[in-house]
């Protein structure tokens, strides 16, 4: 089974972040977005060498779910974490989340996943990393792996203020309202009764550079900056090799460190963490 520490180590040793002449190498990528998702797939199964014909095999041994555009998430490792890849353009954009809320955790019983998505494999919740990607000139110049809970807040906490906006609907006199996976939806608007609207949140979240300024920060003097934050529980849980393997290449370039991160769900209480950086 692959996983975060392999697929850091992958990127070491290939050290490419050339996402343009990717994306040409690669029949499945319309966009920089496209080829972002495609590259990290292949740091997490050791193909970017591989041969186009060759790759949708390769992805078929290490992955249970490849997501689309509008559920999270973009992929799920066999027995493994859940993946989310975004790409944004400025290492102070916020990311857009769109109808889906920040995640601590994948739980199988989320109504923003699909029906593919909870029968991939047998499974109740799944760890989550955000890979973001920044990219200026078709070119990679910094990658986050963050997991989701140290990124986001528990579940209830988005879900509240979700029920709380739609509880309020609910309460509008004379609006007639649908069940709906939405925050709501609104029927017969008009006299005709012909119209509807839609009310749909629009989640963000602000950049990992922003919300872990204090700990880890991209280097504006490198070709590229990869910044991956867990909790240390989590680096621990590791198969030995995996994290033996990553720390032999410890370096000027490479460093595994000790930190402690604010938690998602109360700021006073600090976190033991591993922060990787890694810079060429």
């Amino acid at each position: 089974m692959t996983n975060l520490l392999i697929a850091l180590k992958n990127l070491i040793m290939i050290q490419s972040a050339d996402i343009e002449a990717y994306s040409k190498s690669s029949n499945r990528a319309n966009s920089m977005g496209d080829a972002l998702e495609i590259y990290i797939r292949d740091l997490f199964c050791g193909s970017s060498n591989a041969k186009r014909e060759e790759k949708d095999l390769i992805y078929n041994n290490h992955f249970s779910y490849l997501g689309n555009q509008n559920n999270p998430p973009d992929l799920i490792i066999k027995g493994g974490d859940a993946l989310e890849v975004k790409k944004i353009e400025s290492l102070r954009s916020g990311i857009a989340l769109n109808s889906s809320y920040p995640k601590d955790k994948l739980y199988v019983d989320s109504p923003m996943i699909t029906k593919d998505c909870r029968l991939c494999e047998a499974w109740k919740e799944k760890d989550i990393i955000y890979c973001i990607g920044i990219i200026k000139n078709n070119r990679l110049i910094a990658l986050w792996f963050v997991y989701g809970n140290c990124y986001a807040a528990n579940k209830d906490i988005y879900e509240r203020i979700k029920t709380r906006i739609s509880t309020g609907l609910n309460e509008l006199d004379g609006v007639e309202l649908s069940d709906t996976e939405e925050l709501g939806r609104v029927n017969k608007v008009d006299p005709l009764g012909i119209t509807y609207l839609r009310i749909r949140g629009m989640w963000g979240i602000e950049n990992p550079a922003k919300v872990f300024d204090y700990i880890a920060g991209i280097e504006s003097n490198k070709e590229l900056t990869v910044n991956a934050i867990m909790l240390k529980e989590k680096y621990d849980s590791f198969p030995e090799k995996d994290r033996v393997g990553l720390e032999k290449l410890v370096n000027s370039s490479l460093s595994i460190s000790d930190i402690k991160i604010k938690s998602p769900n109360n700021p006073a209480k600090l976190l033991e963490a591993k922060l990787i950086k890694f810079s060429k």
